[in-house]
């Protein structure tokens, strides 16, 4: 009785609202304050309508972020996969491009690093791009900026620059990655206008409007194709995203 109650007051409440019902039908003060009651018991001994509201809403609400963030995979392909300001390793004529957004402070990235040289040992037909995304604080920021201003300037150092980083342990300093840059043999005397210059500024702010785009809010994250797998993922669903992205 108390739910014919209830769905009769929405009805009577949405009609008025919408200003479709009839003059008989139209709400009076005392009757809108009796359908609020009945709506306010009704929640009150049924608190967990509430609930199931809020999380049909929310399922909803990631459905269409979803939905959204396939459909910005396909008008971003580009930009994704073939900006030529983002770090190629792997092949770069590779028949599958894997893309991933990291941090070179992000402990499930180097976690998962392992895993993606062994895929890329294993298949030699893949073309990985990378889009340094740093997101943990300043520390980040400068290891990135320096990671680009190589890539722009010797960008056949980018990779083990890179590497360096990634299998780096402790904490990950302005110091520490300038010193790792130096045992490489790479030049540093104009890192400070190197980074800082336009080329991997815009990068960066390239790789931030990306990720918002793609709903991307942590690292690591990757992009096989038109799938999206945020997290550290295991090589087997590397394999099979990689297996999907071959068969178009």
């Amino acid at each position: 009785m108390l739910r014919k109650l209830l769905l009769s007051a929405f009805l009577i409440a949405s009609l008025a609202a919408s200003g479709s019902a009839s003059a008989g039908e139209e709400l009076n003060a005392a009757q809108k304050m009796e359908v609020e009651k009945i709506i306010r018991d009704y929640i009150a001994n049924n608190p967990d309508v509430l609930m199931r509201a809020m999380q049909d809403y929310q399922i909803r609400q990631q459905a269409a972020k979803l939905q959204q963030a396939r459909n910005n995979l396909i008008t971003l392909a580009a930009d994704l996969n073939t900006n030529p300001a983002s770090p190629v390793i792997g092949n770069p004529d590779g028949d599958v491009t894997i893309v991933e957004f990291f941090d070179y402070r992000c402990g499930y990235c180097k976690k998962v690093f392992p895993t993606i040289q062994a895929l890329l040992k294993e298949d030699g037909n893949i073309r990985y791009v990378l889009k340094e995304f740093p997101i943990l604080g300043p520390q980040s920021v400068i290891a990135s900026q320096m990671a680009l201003a190589i890539w722009n300037k010797a960008p056949e150092k980018y990779r083990d620059f890179h590497t360096a980083l990634m299998t780096a342990r402790g904490q990950l300093n302005e110091k520490k990655a300038l010193s790792i840059a130096e045992n490489l043999g790479i030049d540093t005397s104009s890192f400070a206008k190197d980074m800082n210059g336009a080329p991997v500024t815009d990068e960066l702010n390239q790789n931030m409007r990306l990720a918002q785009s793609l709903g991307i809010e942590g690292t690591p994250a990757f992009v096989v194709g038109q799938e999206l797998a945020p997290g550290a993922i295991s090589m087997d669903e590397l394999k099979k995203m990689v297996e999907t992205a071959r068969k178009g």
